[in-house]
């Protein structure tokens, strides 16, 4: 079998359990978010309150609005990254209920990610859309804050009670946050409940009869010498499943017994000699100044966007299988002299790479992984997960519609596959480079049943020079044809490829013999 055809069958094997339970991705045309209090409502400096948006098509049309305050519009190009800075008054306090909902919508897919900035308190974090949001979430336990958590006040900003933001979508919502103290909620649409996470009620999960966004943050938690600043992201929809989080030695930092996991029933020091963690249903990691959700291993994808924001040191960490660190792509090119660390007692390594571009896309040419991005402003460090836009792989770069492959149904001659394929939008599939053939084919015997021996593929010889051709034009340089294959003109016209053996090897054949076709489409790439 050929070197580029068994990578990718190890690939296949590597991702065949997780890749059924991959998530959606992260883009959306319809976004739910808010600002909570960040430090004192009091602090003499103003909130810079922003959101990051990048679009994944040409002349998507951004519209956000603002409760009753200004509606921002804009337009952006396919991979284009943008600011938007929302009404200075968005910024929630104390009130349990508000308005103060920003409602984004789009014309094509997009993401979204909320920056909050007041003096050096800054927190990020990725905006699930609207359309993936949960009825369901678990609440993570809360971490032992000193100055904070050990000394609670409703008085005293600094050591206020963690809290939720609950945010409706458009219906009005009723449900419950379940504990031993259960405490139910009614929103009307696109409105915002704020609940402090007081201990005695050992609140436990966060469930509604409609889809809502759940925000877990503290206005200003003690990070170190008396400061404090703001911890705030979203939490993820919950799961049933134990899960499995993989914690990148650059996002653990030292590890100095300040560093948690926040899990739904515990909390965990984290040990930075076992960075593979099982937890049921979600995994939170804490450690002063950052409140990150962590990726877990079924959730990897194979391509994000991460943003650098200006005037910060801006990262992003990449946790990848040790096996595929070579399909790593920042941009178009692979990742410069990387320094990969590998994570005690599993099979993968991590790596940061800083952020020098507004936008960059980091995507994988054959697996799956995870990237998160990180910042640090002075002494604080914040961070979130990247955007994940795609879970399937694909050597040409980052898929937002993947290819379309289908064996048809009917065995028939080469061209009445041809008008086949045709009729279904599709073409008899062109295979012009190694890399494309090995993954087609893959593809092919993965969904091939027992009985298909041979497919009819997009070449074959031309009735004026007798020069084999592809229907797509490209050039034939890359060609897999059995020993001494093709013949002669006489010996056939059109390309036959086996399924015999995994080597799917090519023979010339009469266009008239009777086989079934492979049809098919490229994918919809980010332009980078």
């Amino acid at each position: 079998m050929c070197p580029v055809l068994l990578l990718f069958l190890l690939m296949a094997a590597l991702n065949s359990e997780s890749s059924a339970n991959l998530p959606e991705d992260n883009t959306g045309r319809k976004f739910i978010a808010a600002f909570p209090e960040n430090i004192a409502y009091y602090h003499p400096v103003l909130p810079q309150n922003k959101i990051q948006i990048t679009a994944l098509h040409d002349n998507t049309v951004i519209i956000i609005k603002q409760h009753t305050y200004e509606v921002i519009t804009d337009t952006l190009m396919a991979g284009q990254s943008k600011e938007f800075t929302p009404n200075v008054g968005m910024e929630i306090w104390k009130q349990q209920i508000s308005n103060l909902v920003l409602y984004i919508t789009s014309t094509n897919n997009i993401t979204v990610h909320a920056i909050s900035l007041r003096d050096n308190s800054m927190q990020t974090a990725l905006v699930i859309p609207a359309d993936k949001l949960s009825n369901e979430y678990l609440i993570p336990q809360i971490p032992t804050i000193k100055g904070t958590t050990d000394q609670v006040s409703v008085e005293v900003t600094e050591r206020n009670p963690f809290r939720l933001i609950i945010i409706s979508g458009n219906k009005a919502t009723t449900g419950t946050v379940e504990g031993a103290q259960g405490v139910p909620f009614k929103l009307e649409a696109l409105q915002i409940w704020q609940i402090l996470l007081n201990k005695e009620h050992e609140l436990k999960a966060v469930k509604a009869d409609q889809p809502v966004a759940v925000f877990f943050f503290h206005p200003c938690a003690i990070q170190f010498n008396c400061t404090c600043g703001l911890l705030h992201n979203m939490l993820p929809p919950a799961k049933e499943e134990t899960l499995k989080f993989l914690v990148p030695p650059v996002l653990a930092g030292d590890a100095d017994g300040e560093t948690f996991l926040l899990l739904p029933d515990k909390i965990k020091p984290l040990d930075p000699t076992s960075p593979l963690v099982e937890a049921a249903g979600m995994a939170l990691l804490y450690r002063p100044g950052l409140l990150l959700p962590l990726i877990p291993e079924t959730d990897f994808g194979s391509c994000f966007v991460v943003g650098l924001i200006p005037d910060t040191q801006s990262f992003a960490v990449i946790v990848v299988h040790k096996d595929f660190t070579d399909g790593v792509r920042v941009g178009n090119l692979p990742l410069e002299s990387p320094e990969w660390k590998e994570l005690t007692g599993t099979e993968y390594v991590s790596t940061d790479v800083e952020l020098l571009q507004v936008k960059v896309v980091i995507w994988h040419t054959s697996s799956t992984m995870a990237v998160y991005f990180k910042g640090s402003k002075g002494d604080a460090v914040f961070g979130n997960p990247g955007a994940m836009l795609s879970k399937t792989p694909d050597f040409r770069g980052c898929v937002l519609a993947p290819e379309v492959l289908k064996i048809g149904e009917v065995a028939n001659g080469w061209r009445e596959s041809l008008r086949y394929c045709r009729g279904e939008n599709l073409d008899l599939v062109s295979m012009p480079s190694a890399q494309l053939g090995a993954q087609i084919s893959r593809k092919v015997f993965e969904a091939k049943d027992d009985s298909l021996q041979e497919v009819w593929i997009g070449m074959r010889r031309s009735s004026q020079t007798g020069a084999w051709y592809w229907l797509n034009k490209a050039p034939v340089n890359d060609t897999n044809w059995k020993e001494g294959e093709p013949g002669m003109v006489d010996d056939g016209q059109c390309a036959i490829m086996s399924l015999e053996s995994e080597d799917f090897e090519w023979s010339d054949e009469d266009c008239c013999k009777v086989a079934r076709p492979v049809c098919y489409s490229d994918p919809i790439l980010l332009p980078l």
